[in-house]
């Protein structure tokens, strides 16, 4: 849990107690928590109905990606799911128009941080793997690249895949709400990585820069 002391030191509005309650209770489809307002500091309960989880297991069980082995595969899955869950949540708790980035967004309401994200990504991949939907990967706390050493702290949701060990970030904070997550590996995320598609690229203030 020691990322989780980094995530609360970048933001004073979160209580530890409240980020770390997240990870020690177990998520159900019936009752769980989401986070918002930065570091988690607006958490708010929540629950999927049969029909709004029918549609996460669709994407499980889309045959269209047969050229990938089955670890991408569930990778990219994995990665749309948080997407669609994102849609779904986000009507429900009011961050359907959460932009890409944290900064000059304040005009959207519901805008989450990279915390809010991983936390909540994090939660998500949790709920899949409890219902059996993710088989391939073990997912991991999250973690921070760059903290106070040479640029704005930046945080992930990370998973690792089970038969090669190897670990992935899964970052759903590049890109507006309800789009799907962007899945690389963790070493090259941790060394500042920014997705060519994402609208930080395009649309980028003083504070973003490549020194993440």
């Amino acid at each position: 849990m020691g990322c989780i002391l980094a995530v609360i030191a970048m933001n004073a509005g979160a209580d530890i107690s409240d980020i770390t309650a997240i990870y020690k209770n177990t998520p159900m489809l019936d009752a769980f928590e989401v986070c918002q307002g930065g570091g988690g500091a607006d958490r708010r309960q929540v629950s999927l109905n049969d029909e709004e989880w029918a549609e996460i297991t669709a994407i499980f069980t889309d045959a269209d990606d047969v050229l990938l082995d089955d670890a991408t595969r569930e990778r990219k899955q994995i990665a749309e799911a948080i997407g669609a869950l994102e849609k779904i949540i986000g009507d429900k708790v009011g961050t359907s128009e959460d932009r890409a980035g944290t900064f000059d967004n304040s005009d959207y309401a519901g805008q989450m941080d990279c915390n809010d994200e991983a936390i909540n990504s994090t939660t998500y991949m949790r709920l899949m793997v409890q219902n059996g939907l993710i088989r391939l990967h073990q997912v991991e706390d999250m973690r921070t690249r760059n903290f106070f050493f040479t640029g704005w702290p930046h945080s992930t949701a990370v998973i690792h895949e089970v038969a090669t060990g190897e670990r992935y970030a899964v970052d759903s904070w590049f890109y507006d709400n309800g789009e799907p997550a962007i899945i690389v590996p963790f070493a090259l995320w941790k060394s500042g990585y920014i997705p060519e598609n994402s609208p930080l690229r395009h649309v980028r203030s003083a504070h973003y820069t490549d020194s993440w």
